[in-house]
C-alpha cells in the first residue's frame, strides 16, 4: 500500500471517528425533538375539543336485568379520537423549523407558524424539505411505535407528557435535551 492510500485510509478512519458520534446525536436530536413536538401538537389538540363534547363506550349488548353497560366519557381523551388524531398529527411536522443551540451545536424543532396567528421569531430557523421530511418520518415512527403509551398518557390526563414519554419512557430524549424547545 502506497503512502497516499494509507494517508487516505487513516483520514477516512478519522472522518468515520468523528462523525459517527455527530450523525448519533443528530439522530437523536431529531427524534428527541419530534417527540416533544408530536407531544405538543397532541396537546393543543385535545384543548381544542369543546369539554362538553363526550362519546359512549362500553358494550351495547343488552345485560340480563335489561340495562346496558354504556357510560360516556369526554370525547377529547377517549381512544377513537387520540387514535384519529395520531393519524394525522405528524402532518402538522410541516409547521415546524429546526434551530441550532449555537455553544453545543444540539439541534431543536419549533414551530414556525404560530397556532393562533402571532408573529413568531424565526431567526436562526432554518426551515426546509429536508427538515420537514426527517421531522415528519420521526414523528409517524414514535406515533407508531409509542402508539399505546401516547393513549395511554392522554386518556388519563398524565402531567408532563414530554418528560414521561420522551425521557422516561421511551428513551428518546436524553438529559440534556430536557429544556423545553420553546425555551432554546
Amino acid at each position: 500500500m502506497g503512502v497516499r492510500a494509507s494517508s487516505a485510509l487513516g483520514l477516512a478512519v478519522v472522518l468515520v471517528a468523528v462523525l459517527s458520534p455527530v450523525r448519533g446525536r443528530r439522530s437523536q436530536d431529531l427524534h428527541c425533538g419530534a417527540c416533544r413536538a408530536l407531544v405538543d401538537e397532541l396537546e393543543w389538540e385535545i384543548a381544542q375539543v369543546d369539554p362538553k363534547k363526550t362519546i359512549q363506550m362500553g358494550s351495547f349488548r343488552i345485560n340480563p336485568d335489561g340495562s346496558q353497560s354504556v357510560v360516556e366519557v369526554p370525547y377529547a381523551r377517549s381512544e377513537a379520537h387520540l387514535t384519529e388524531l395520531l393519524e394525522r398529527v405528524c402532518e402538522k411536522m410541516k409547521e415546524y423549523g429546526e434551530k441550532t443551540d449555537p455553544i453545543t451545536q444540539r439541534k431543536a424543532y419549533v414551530r414556525v407558524l404560530s397556532h393562533d396567528g402571532t408573529k413568531m421569531d424565526l431567526s436562526e430557523v432554518k426551515i426546509d424539505g429536508d427538515v420537514v421530511s426527517s421531522l415528519k418520518f420521526a414523528c409517524e415512527s414514535i406515533a407508531e411505535e409509542y402508539e399505546d403509551e401516547l393513549i395511554e398518557f392522554f386518556s388519563h390526563e398524565a402531567e408532563n407528557v414530554k418528560d414521561r414519554l420522551c425521557s422516561k419512557r421511551t428513551d428518546l430524549c436524553d438529559h440534556a435535551l430536557h429544556v423545553p424547545h420553546d425555551e432554546l
